[in-house]
């Protein structure tokens, strides 16, 4: 498919309260996009709204709940007229090694930055084909690349988005649909405030690339 200019573009972002997301909706609404933020960071994400200036919009969307999904992106399709780009950006850490980690602090992770962005690619999926075809973009991690100490739910769930990316690009590409995959370092943002010293120093990190992309 022909790449999407800014002008055209009318994306749902999730995590885009704060951090990568913000700067994200940040950069794309100066250059002309449409950009529907959602979060469950309320205060935030509608103090950037507002900030941004129509036709930024702020909705609140809990990424593991597939009604709240549907919702936006009704929302998303009401307002600007269509949606041709998600970006899966939600996602949460957490820090301790396998042994460390409980049951339930495991699902959580799991079910925000894996099951969330299935959820998402599934109730997006239908727009953007009815739009002509557009873009998914998961945000991953070097730690969806290689093994990382003391982070073990985090590891686990960007492998597997990096896995679900591969997939979901082999199936919605003859709907026109890209689907890729970004994989930063470590980043000194809010969600990472917890992060003990030195953890991203000791890690090695990998040579062969940060952005994996299947088309």
């Amino acid at each position: 498919m022909t790449a999407i200019s800014p002008t055209e573009l009318k994306l749902l972002i999730t995590g885009g309260a704060r951090g990568i997301g913000a700067a994200v909706a940040r950069d794309l609404q100066a250059r002309g996009a449409k950009v529907l933020i959602t979060d469950v960071l309320d205060d935030e994400g509608a103090a950037l709204a507002a900030e941004l200036g129509p036709p930024a919009r702020y909705r609140r969307l809990d990424v593991s709940r597939a009604q709240d999904w549907a919702a936006a992106v009704a929302e998303a399709e009401a307002e600007f007229g269509g949606l041709n780009a998600l970006f899966n950006n939600a996602g949460i850490p957490h820090f301790g090694s396998v042994a460390d980690c409980s049951p339930e602090d495991f699902r959580r992770v799991i079910d925000i930055n894996l099951t969330g962005c299935f959820l998402g690619i599934r109730a997006c999926a239908p727009a953007i084909a009815a739009a002509g075809g557009g873009v998914v973009i998961n945000t991953s991690s070097t730690a969806g690349l290689q093994g990382y100490g003391g982070i073990a739910a985090y590891v686990a769930s960007k492998w597997g988005l990096t896995g679900l990316t591969r997939a979901a690009a082999l199936d919605l590409a003859p709907q026109r649909i890209r689907v890729l995959s970004l994989h930063p370092g470590p980043i000194r943002t809010p969600m990472v405030e917890g992060m003990p010293d030195g953890l991203a120093a000791a890690q090695p990190i990998p040579r062969f690339g940060t952005v994996d992309e299947v088309a």
